[in-house]
């Protein structure tokens, strides 16, 4: 298993804004990888959803985690979609922020 992909987004929200925001937007993080889809969400607790993506046959274990004035965002990606870590960390970079307007 290869290293997990994170990124750290900063915001001033407070925890229910966050939570409205990104359940309304958690569809669009399928779209960094091609083909992706977001097939399973929950929330385990007041900080840390917990998400599943499907993308090119391969299942990507991912949360999210509300921090003190930042998220962090974490893709635990197969071996497979490993060699893409950087083309889908740019993504998550450029996508992750649009969660939270």
């Amino acid at each position: 298993m290869s290293e997990p992909v994170t990124v750290e987004v900063p915001h001033n929200l407070s925890n229910e804004d966050l939570h409205r925001r990104i359940d309304a937007g958690i569809g669009k993080l399928g779209a960094m990888i091609p083909g992706g889809e977001v097939c399973e969400h929950h929330w385990e607790n007041d900080r840390l959803m917990t998400f599943t993506l499907q993308a090119m046959g391969q299942r990507v274990g991912a949360k999210i985690e509300l921090l003190e004035g930042r998220v962090r965002a974490e893709l635990a990606l197969p071996p497979m979609l490993a060699m893409f870590a950087g083309k889908i960390k740019a993504k998550l970079a450029e996508t992750a922020p649009t969660l939270l307007k």
